[in-house]
């Protein structure tokens, strides 16, 4: 399963899950018509509360993200690729635009910033799973 929950970093649960198949229909894990695993199976999985998923399953189908399909379930609409990814790119960047101004506002030099960045990216590069 794509989600990972996260109660401490101050995102509401359904939110998560949101913001989580977002990117999942983005990144092209979920494709347009290819059906997402049922309320039950999240709320399983994830041991949390079936309403909080479907909250979530509520919200991306007003986000035109999911769409029913009668007797079977909920899947991935047609478009929401394209909608995913711009949704994402506008969600990092405004959080990566909110770390730069808190930076900026601590005083840190711009070399301190990009170094700091670097080592980021290089850990991050490091820990990825070999494929």
């Amino acid at each position: 399963m794509f989600f990972t929950i996260d109660p401490t970093n101050g995102l509401p649960i359904y939110e998560q899950v949101v913001r989580q198949l977002k990117f999942a229909v983005a990144a092209g894990v979920l494709k347009p018509a290819e059906l997402v695993p049922s309320v039950r199976e999240v709320a399983r999985e994830l041991a949390i509360n079936p309403n909080t998923v479907a909250r979530a399953y509520r919200q991306l189908q007003t986000d035109q993200v999911l769409e029913s399909v009668r007797g079977t379930g909920l899947q991935v609409a047609a478009g929401a690729t394209q909608r995913c990814r711009r949704e994402r790119l506008a969600l990092i960047h405004e959080r990566l635009r909110q770390v730069l101004l808190e930076a900026k506002q601590s005083q840190l030099a711009g070399h301190e910033l990009r170094t700091l960045v670097e080592a980021e990216l290089s850990r991050l590069e490091q820990e990825e799973p070999k494929k």
